[in-house]
């Protein structure tokens, strides 16, 4: 990484699977994902989802897992 991408600021994305990622701070996230509220560095948003995106699994997975075990 170059010194100028560094500097880049970044924004915690979101979508409604609860999965996160980071966008370019200035752009509009693409269709499907809002902002979560938290920008900075590249290294300071991806501590960010590190410390609350703590299940990966997405929200329609563990909707269904859910409604198979409440099935048995």
């Amino acid at each position: 990484m170059d010194e100028s991408s560094a500097r880049y600021r970044f924004a915690v994305v979101h979508n409604d699977e609860d999965q996160y990622s980071i966008w370019p701070d200035d752009q509009e996230p693409p269709p499907g994902w809002r902002r979560e509220g938290t920008a900075g560095s590249r290294q300071q948003c991806l501590d960010h989802i590190g410390g609350i995106w703590t299940d990966i699994t997405p929200r329609s997975l563990r909707a269904a897992l859910d409604r198979d075990a409440a099935g048995r």
